[in-house]
């Protein structure tokens, strides 16, 4: 895919950051269909070019921010070599600077949380409760709120599937699924629907 056919996903002016992030490398870029599991993926493929996979389904500028974060690992690995942590110290510098770089792309009210964001990124964006709580808000019609805003005792539904919220464990919610009697941990910022 073109940097030209990407921006129907982006927010404005990001193509002179991606040209000048792109320009020594070629990229195969897949949107695909929405995943539950991840955001975006990175491959270095046999040929020597690379393979960014994003999902569909996001705002434009959680597109932006998955596609910096999936280029920082492919600029890291070739400026530092493949031995280093996917996110260790090498990228977390690379994706700092990419972020701080492109800041003006954001919205004003995003910027003061990329830029809080940016002085220790994390790996997974679910682990950023400022960011995760920003492209939740306005969803019209989402009747899905956090894991966090139910209580001890309140049944929920998540992915089809009927819980009943029995505890604290740590930073975690200890949940019974109420068909199989497992239980599980969720995060506090788990997208559920509360039964009412």
């Amino acid at each position: 895919m073109s940097i030209q056919n990407l921006e129907k996903y982006l927010p404005d002016n990001t193509l002179p950051y991606l040209k000048n992030w792109f320009s020594e490398y070629y990229i195969h870029i897949k949107i695909t269909r929405d995943r539950h599991s991840k955001l975006g993926d990175y491959r270095k493929l046999a040929d020597r070019s690379h393979e960014i996979t994003i999902n569909s389904t996001l705002a434009p500028q959680l597109f932006f921010f998955v596609l910096t974060h999936e280029l920082a690992h492919l600029i890291a690995f070739e400026k530092y070599g493949r031995r280093i942590s996917p996110h260790g110290v090498e990228w977390k510098d690379t994706f700092r600077k990419m972020l701080l770089e492109s800041l003006e792309v954001y919205e004003q009210d995003l910027r003061p949380i990329i830029t809080r964001f940016s002085r220790s990124p994390k790996a997974n964006f679910m682990s950023s409760p400022e960011l995760v709580r920003y492209f939740h808000i306005g969803k019209e019609g989402d009747d899905l709120q956090f894991m966090e805003e139910l209580k001890k005792g309140d049944s929920f539904i998540y992915r089809d599937e009927k819980y009943l919220l029995e505890g604290l464990i740590k930073k975690n919610y200890l949940c019974r699924n109420l068909v199989t009697g497992r239980q599980y941990s969720f995060k506090p910022l788990a997208r559920v629907k509360k039964c009412s």
